[in-house]
């Protein structure tokens, strides 16, 4: 089973059982798509959570789960990071990928220059970071005139890149 992590609870928000949360889908309303929410617990195991509902509040989300009456019932949720399993995203178009879909996989250069493999991605504000361990640490961006080739049978994403920058 694949994990993937749609956000995290960020922390109580009111009286009545409303938890802010910090969102990693884009959009951000995207989270609420999914009916279904799992996270961790301390102890082991694992809870599940059904958004009763939710909305943009500032610049974060808030949402009141089932069975979540009131404040003290969300402070003791704390903070975990909230996944589904990979199977329950929905299907993508041609040629759009899922970025846990691209974590491990080899990262070359036009030059066939091995650059290492895909750690992790940071969103950052002017769009997706990948983050590239081999014999060094590279952030590289994710724009299209950077991403040559994705090849997830092959295992390998050919960019645009200089192995020296």
């Amino acid at each position: 089973m694949t994990r993937v992590v749609l956000g995290r609870i960020a922390g109580p928000f009111g009286v009545r059982g409303w938890v802010k949360i910090a969102s990693f889908t884009e959009p951000p309303e995207q989270i609420l798509e999914f009916p279904l929410w799992r996270a961790d617990q301390p102890g082991g195991g694992t809870r599940e959570f059904r958004p009763a509902e939710g909305r943009r509040h500032g610049k974060g989300l808030v949402v009141r789960f089932e069975g979540i009456e009131d404040r003290d019932a969300a402070i003791a949720l704390a903070r975990p990071d909230l996944w589904i399993e990979r199977r329950e995203l929905p299907a993508l178009k041609e040629g759009e990928h899922y970025q846990t879909d691209l974590i491990g996989l080899e990262v070359v250069n036009l030059q066939g220059q091995r650059l290492g493999q895909i750690d992790h991605f940071i969103d950052m504000p002017a769009g997706a970071v990948m983050v590239v361990v081999g014999e060094r640490e590279r952030w590289l961006p994710t724009g299209r005139d950077r991403l040559v080739r994705i090849d997830l049978k092959g295992g390998k994403v050919t960019v645009d890149w200089d192995a020296e920058f």
